[in-house]
């Protein structure tokens, strides 16, 4: 079972409204005209609801929010909300002086075709979807007339999930001015009853929130209002900006009197899982440090004072060792040992004297760690009647060893073998967390990612709690046979103390008179048996409350379960597997209006009398920019530079109509430097690979790009290229696509477009872009590797200082060929060049250009500077080797 994250979440925005693009003097706009308290430059926010109804754990939420333009002139509203990343949107809509426009939920592709042809017949605005630490925010901005009014209304859903004993709703509050209606309302319906029910919030006192807050329930229901009054929502007595900024949190659990509940609505069931009061199965644990060099510092320190709180957890059945990896592999024994006092004493001294050294070799660590568990268990050195867990904390990529991730992805699961689950946190951003996320979950386990902030051992600690008591192993739901269609996952390894099992399902016969469910599972001292049989009728006569039910909740409940396990299967498959799974969950998003990976909601909206599309994507884990779909490249009539193939660089001069070109010979590895701005603070650099072993002798190997590094220090951006992934670093957050992805990442002065196997397009505001073309060869392929070609697009934007193997090439400057004459090459001419006050002599010949054909290219004559360019690049081309790609 996947475990909790933030559950319902009931909804996190509160939306905050933000206004932009007003005048620098609105009062001249305004008059004298008085504006309600808490109206922002003519704009005034007077209605903010959340509305949100949980019925069996399933919660709808819906987020209002009305604005009205009091200003003389148009203005531009942003509707801000923040919501769980577990979370998927079904609508949203606008309403303008009664005219509404909705959203429409479409497969990916189709939503993309849709956008590129709004983009090609003018401006358009997008839709944001940027993905946080627990949340996803969700943006929409819209022109609204002088004296009209906007509503903003977002729908979505989600399954809350039970964490450390607790559903959990967490809310975003920030409306960002003061609201005359602002209300949070939760209405809880839960068949099992209620048995605690609890409100908090972090930007109040507790003597003012609970004068706005009311919270009761009783039996079945349970009901949670937030009604702060203007006076209750300023930040001081005489202030007029709001002190609504921080979470509000509701938590909440249901009688268990019996440790399963079956409920069945329409044909759809739904069964739920939690015993309690069972003995903790004990359990062997390994856990998988990484000690390399880039743990260094606080990181380091934070990770030991989890270990050490950790250790005083662990309860004396169970048995653990400690594995170290930076370049090589350490363990603290030479086997797992049991938890004794002296044991666990001896443990801490071993954490307080790790330290940081060396690469990264998770390869061998995690094989390590998976032998000394499997051999544990072969020699019975560890209970009969025990489980085993390995968990891996890492904060880089696997560098040392083997390196490739879908070979150690075999490794790993050729030696875990099903046996017990592999838990993955990556510390940080700089790491790829998908290849964490895939070898986790198909070892039956799951990937978290540690944030750098100072509650990194808290974070450490709280996940390691979540698996620390394992009631069950082996845990199995039956159902009468050929009774039950369109199963979800029914079987799980563990279930863990404080979570809760959730299976759901269609009945083939909706006219059965009784309903039964078994739950099988290994305990600490016997196999178990939990069996729920439900009385058809009776459970019809109990789920009458409609008032509190929304619809045929236990279906959506069904089909967003189902459509989260197909997603993360798709992780992990291939070929046609994969294309089932991705038809399948496709066909359920598009049919319950889900806004999911393989979905986008279309929006049309009014804009300057021209309707305009807008698109609103779901991230992915550790996707801190906006992303929408991709619309088509258009190349600039500038002139170009670039560098693609052995690797040959090629300078347009656009004067003379014509063009030179050169190579630069060096060892693979080398990292060159293609551009410096100091100005702007853009730089590009470029690493050079060679062919495969044996492919050729060292005179005559050819050599490509194989990563390249885009940085900009003004933004705190970066962007890593090579031919398998594109990873985007935005100060500290992470994001990692592949070149199978067709998507568009955009923020203030960026633009990144990814054309699914082709080309990348990345743009620094109006006058800086890049191309990067892939160049993929056939696998079999005896010689040669995939690599990268780099083209300077567009270099208005770059000051007169930059500078660079290509950047020096972006001022004007002059030559002057004579003496054309026969060479060595009866097809290629050489001549003599004068240029930057040397002569030089040249080879007329052609380099191909392949932005606009990845396959064939384009000729482009050029006159060939020999010697890597010497004469023609300032300096000598060893003054363009920097030691990294950052």
């Amino acid at each position: 079972m996947a475990l909790a994250r933030w559950l319902c979440l009931i909804l996190a925005l509160l939306s905050g409204l933000a206004v932009s693009g007003f005048p620098r003097n609105p009062s001249r706009l305004l008059g004298k005209r008085s504006l309600p308290e808490g109206a922002v430059d003519g704009i005034e926010v007077y209605s903010t609801k959340v509305n949100c109804k949980v019925t069996s754990r399933f919660a709808h939420n819906v987020v209002t929010t009305r604005a009205v333009n009091h200003a003389n002139t148009a203005k531009e509203v942003s509707f801000d909300v923040e919501l769980p990343k577990t979370a998927f949107i079904t609508n949203f809509t606008l309403t303008i002086d009664g005219v509404t426009y909705p959203g429409n939920v479409k497969e990916k592709e189709v939503a993309k075709k849709q956008y590129e042809k709004a983009v090609s017949q003018g401006k358009t605005a997008g839709l944001v979807k940027a993905s946080g630490r627990k949340l996803e925010k969700f943006t929409v901005s819209v022109n609204v007339a002088a004296g009209s009014k906007v509503t903003f209304e977002l729908t979505y859903e989600e399954l809350l999930k039970r964490h450390k004993g607790k559903y959990e709703m967490y809310l975003k509050v920030q409306p960002k001015q003061l609201v005359k209606h602002f209300e949070i309302t939760v209405d809880i319906f839960e068949p099992q009853g209620i048995s605690t029910l609890d409100a908090e919030a972090s930007f109040i006192t507790n003597d003012l929130l609970g004068s706005a807050l009311t919270k009761s329930f009783s039996g079945k229901k349970g009901h949670v209002s937030f009604k702060p009054s203007l006076d209750q929502q300023r930040s001081c007595p005489t202030c007029t900006d709001s002190l609504l900024k921080g979470d509000f949190i509701i938590t909440y659990d249901v009688n268990r009197e019996s440790p399963a509940n079956v409920q069945i609505v329409n044909g759809y069931f739904v069964h739920f899982f939690a015993p309690q009061g069972l003995p903790v199965v004990p359990k062997s644990v390994v856990f998988v440090i990484d000690v390399s060099g880039s743990m260094h510092g606080r990181k380091m320190e934070q990770t030991k004072d989890a270990l050490l709180k950790i250790l005083e957890d662990v309860k004396q059945d169970d048995y653990l060792n400690f594995i170290l990896f930076s370049g090589d592999v350490t363990t603290w024994k030479d086997s797992l040992v049991p938890a004794t006092p002296e044991n666990i004493q001896e443990a801490r001294k071993f954490v307080m004297d790790i330290h940081d050294r060396g690469m990264t070799n998770i390869n061998d660590a995690l094989l390590r760690g998976i032998s000394m568990l499997n051999k544990a268990r072969e020699e019975h050195t560890v209970p009969e009647r025990s489980t085993s867990i390995i968990i891996m904390l890492t904060d880089g990529d696997a560098n040392v060893g083997e390196s490739r991730p879908k070979k150690i992805q075999e490794n790993v699961r050729n030696a875990i073998g099903g046996k017990f689950p592999l838990y993955n946190l990556g510390f940080g951003n700089n790491l790829n967390y998908n290849f964490l996320e895939n070898m986790a979950l198909e070892n039956h386990g799951l990937a978290r990612r540690i944030y750098e902030d100072s509650d990194a051992s808290l974070q450490l600690q709280g996940f390691y709690e979540e698996v620390a008591n394992p009631l069950l192993t082996g845990v199995e739901a039956e159902y009468p046979q050929n009774a039950i269609l369109d199963l979800t996952q029914n079987s799980y390894q563990h279930f863990y103390d404080g979570s809760e099992i959730v299976v759901a399902g269609r009945l083939a016969d909706k006219d059965m008179n009784s309903f039964k469910a078994a739950v099988k599972g290994h305990g600490a001292i016997n196999d178990l048996t939990f069996t729920e049989e439900v009385d058809m009728k009776e459970m019809e006569k109990a789920l009458q409350e409609w008032d509190y039910i929304f619809g045929d909740y236990i279906e959506r409940l069904w089909a967003y379960l189902t459509i989260e396990q197909l997603l993360e299967k798709r992780k992990n498959a291939w070929g046609e597997e994969k294309e089932n799974l991705t038809a399948q969950a496709l066909e359920l998003s598009l049919k319950y209006h889900f806004v999911t990976p393989l979905t986008s909601m279309v929006v049309t909206k009014p804009e300057d009398n021209e309707n305009q599309m807008a698109i609103a994507n779901k991230p992915g884990e550790g996707s801190p920019l906006f992303l929408s779909s991709t619309a088509s490249y258009q190349v600039p009539k500038t002139p170009y530079y670039y560098v693609d193939g052995d690797p040959h660089f090629i300078i347009q001069i656009p004067e003379k109509d014509d063009a030179i070109c050169f190579n630069i010979d060096e060892d693979p590895g080398t990292v060159l430097r293609l551009i410096q701005d100091p100005v702007t603070g853009l730089t590009v650099n470029g690493q050079i690979i060679g062919e495969k072993r044996g492919s050729s002798d060292s005179q005559n190997r050819r050599t490509y790009f194989g990563k390249l590094g885009i940085a900009s220090a003004q933004m705190d951006f970066r962007i890593e290229v090579t031919p398998e992934n594109i990873t985007l670093w935005n100060g500290d957050s992470l994001s990692t696509f592949s070149w199978l992805d067709t998507v568009m990442v955009t923020q203030d002065g960026l633009s990144v477009m990814i054309n699914r196997k082709k080309s990348m397009v990345v743009s620094f505001g109006d006058g800086v872009a890049f191309v990067v073309v892939l160049h993929q060869v056939w696998k079999k392929e005896p010689a040669h590797h995939d690599f990268l070609g780099f083209y300077v697009v567009d270099s208005r934007g770059m000051s007169a200082q930059t500078h660079g193997l290509l950047g020096q090439f972006f001022h004007p400057f002059d030559f002057q060929v004579s003496d054309v004459h026969p060479g060595s090459d009866p097809t290629k001419p050489d001549a003599t060049m004068v240029v930057k006050n040397h002569q030089l002599t040249v080879t007329r010949g052609s380099q191909k250009d392949y932005r606009k054909d990845i396959s064939v290219g384009r000729n482009v004559a050029c006159w060939f500077v020999h010697n890597n360019g010497q004469g023609l690049i300032d300096g000598i081309h060893r003054d363009y080797v920097v030691p990294n790609l950052f």
